[in-house]
């Protein structure tokens, strides 16, 4: 059962999902989802039942449909439940189907709260303050509360959905709207979806809320609460300018349309690559678009994870260390070669923190790690990002530069699309295609050593040399800040020393004051009174500075802190501030009771993830 995927209780050797077709209506007074899912399902060998993940599922019944639509109700058991990974959905068939045969089964069934994949929004949570919401995040194993399915990345579906939710709110989902149409009464609309594109169940997303429009492209638009939508509008402006410089990097993008949706601010995550709809977080919205990196990012997952995926979570880095690395490609051909210099810079010092905070021995820092019994959501972190792309640009620059794995990088996403793989696969075609266009390459990936690379706990086996020149004027201001700290001569700093960094620059600068904490208050009231970090508005900027300040047990910054949890639930902020605060000699209380009295404002997986932090 755990053979292909170690945290799916589905029988994934027996039987495997092509289609889904989702019947849903939404409660919003409940919060929850009824209706019926539709599996379209393929036997792999002689299978007398059927394995389905499920999460906090209320299963009314199952049935198989017949070639006539008739349905035969089948025996169902719900006795296995797992404490991590679910409740195992037992579907007996009437008799043994064998290999190749297609099944039809119908499942009735409705959400429940506890599931983790959807978060419910009352009127006050949204802009608006008129309307509900709700929206989905399935990534890595919360599409098992959303829908019962074989919950893995491995299988790969085509899916079509039938959302009926109050008027005169919207339906959005990862796929192309086809059509809508009012219920007979008037108070509902049903929104019709289809994607013919197959994706792995982590990647079904469903939003609905009092969403507005604006389009950018053809292919491309913004979607938010209509008190937001030209400030959206106008920061993602660029959209398909990055889309365009994706498809010249990689290959042709192949999903039809390419939208955005600006989620309220509890949405845990940066982005999710949703296939059609990318899902991004309000803390993007600085007003100068200078933090729509995290668009390259998504962007670029239309290749790496969505067309190309990890059979399961283990092989994460397949998704998120070639997404990092494309994305740092298209940030150099749109803002020069410096851009993407200093993104690598702050990624290896982001993994260096996430190594510092597993700890340096634990396997969950390994490339590959074992999660055999580990909730892929504890194993959540920037290692298969930065670690990932750590040893696709060392290949890049080892191999010969980008005119050597630029072609390999195509031919990969062009061998592998559509299918879910392993390392091993993505080992041996690399080798396998230098055999083929320069065999003296092979002999350089054979002097490396692929077990510290892949399943080695820790740092990477060798550093990278990244150019220094990017990094070099905020160093040298952070170097100026900490020699003046010690003769306490800040006349010489002025708001100008900043004007012109990147914010990638500004984090770096602070990041190296970081390293230095604790830091004297009079040197970090001089730094703020300088530069006005503590109501900057670029979240990573005011970020860097609070996490600077509570390093160095500078409670003068709490109120802006308790701001900043309070206002936004993005976790790459949220857990580092709960987390610093928690361990200030005066912050430990403090930081417990506001998470407590914030909880309902974070989204499941948030509130979890803090809730550990903070040993609650």
């Amino acid at each position: 059962m755990f053979e292909i995927d170690p945290n799916s209780q589905s029988n994934l050797g027996e039987v495997t999902t092509s289609h889904v077709h989702l019947d849903l209506a939404v409660d919003f007074a409940a919060s929850k989802l009824t209706g019926t899912a539709t599996l379209e399902l393929q036997a792999l060998a002689h299978v007398e039942q059927i394995v389905l993940d499920t999460a906090h599922l209320i299963i009314k019944n199952a049935s198989l449909k017949g070639a006539d639509d008739s349905l035969e109700t089948l025996n169902i058991d719900m006795s296995t439940v797992h404490n991590l990974y679910g409740t195992a959905l037992r579907i007996a068939l009437p008799t043994p189907a064998v290999k190749d045969t297609i099944l039809s089964i119908v499942i009735s069934y409705e959400t429940t709260p506890k599931g983790g994949a959807i978060q419910f929004l009352g009127p006050e949570q949204t802009l608006g303050k008129k309307h509900p919401y709700l929206f989905t995040q399935c990534e890595e194993i919360h599409a098992r509360s959303l829908f019962p399915c074989q919950d893995s990345p491995s299988v790969k579906i085509s899916y079509s959905a039938s959302i009926r939710v109050p008027k005169p709110l919207t339906a959005l989902m990862s796929a192309i709207a086809t059509s809508s149409s009012e219920s007979d009464s008037g108070d509902f609309t049903v929104f019709n979806f289809e994607q013919k594109t197959t994706i792995p169940s982590y990647l079904v997303a469903l939003v609905v809320g009092n969403l507005a429009t604006a389009k950018i492209s053809d292919r491309c638009a913004v979607w938010s609460e209509p008190e937001t939508i030209d400030a959206c509008a106008w920061e993602f402006a660029e959209m398909e300018k990055t889309l365009q410089t994706a498809e010249e990097l990689i290959t042709p993008y192949q999903w039809g349309r390419y939208d955005l949706l600006v989620l309220p601010p509890s949405f845990p995550f940066g982005g999710m690559e949703n296939p059609c709809l990318t899902f991004v977080t309000p803390t993007l919205l600085a007003g100068d678009r200078s933090l729509t990196d995290v668009i390259a990012h998504e962007i670029a997952h239309s290749w790496s994870g969505n067309l190309v995926t990890a059979k399961n979570w283990e092989h994460f880095w397949l998704n998120e260390g070639w997404t990092t690395y494309f994305e740092r490609k298209i940030v150099s051909r749109l803002s020069g070669e410096d851009a993407r210099q200093l993104s690598c810079v702050i990624g290896e010092t982001d993994l260096q923190e996430s190594i510092e905070f597993y700890g340096k021995d634990s396997p969950l820092t390994a490339l590959v790690p074992k999660l055999a019994g580990v909730d892929p959501d504890d194993a959540y972190s920037t290692i298969p990002y930065d670690k990932g792309a750590h040893l696709l640009y060392y290949l890049e620059q080892y191999l010969g530069g980008p005119d050597v794995f630029e072609p390999y990088m195509r031919a990969y996403i062009t061998e592998f699309q559509g299918r879910s793989i392993g390392t091993d696969d993505w080992k041996d075609y690399l080798f396998k295609f230098f055999e083929k266009t320069d065999p003296e390459k092979v002999k350089l990936l054979e002097a490396l050593e692929w077990d510290k690379w892949l399943y080695a706990s820790g740092m990477p086996p060798v550093k990278n040399e990244y150019d220094e020149r990017p990094q070099k004027v905020c160093l040298d201001l952070a170097g100026r800040w900490l020699d003046a700290a010690d003769s306490e001569n800040y006349a010489q700093f002025k708001r100008s020393d900043i004007d012109e960094f990147s914010t990638m620059q500004r984090v770096i600068f602070l990041g190296r004051l970081a390293e230095s904490a604790p830091l004297k208050a009079k040197t970090l009231a001089e730094i703020d009174g300088t530069y006005q970090l503590t109501g900057y508005r670029n979240s990573e900027v005011r970020f860097s500075w609070l996490a600077l300040a509570l390093k160095s047990n500078y409670m003068v910054v709490v109120d802006a802190v308790i701001d900043m949890l309070s206002t936004q639930g993005r976790m790459k902020f949220t857990r580092p501030l709960y987390r610093l605060l928690h361990t200030c000699p005066d912050g430990r209380e403090l930081a417990e009771k506001t998470f407590l009295r914030l909880r309902q404002f974070y989204h499941p997986i948030c509130a979890r993830m803090v809730e550990k932090d903070l040993g609650l």
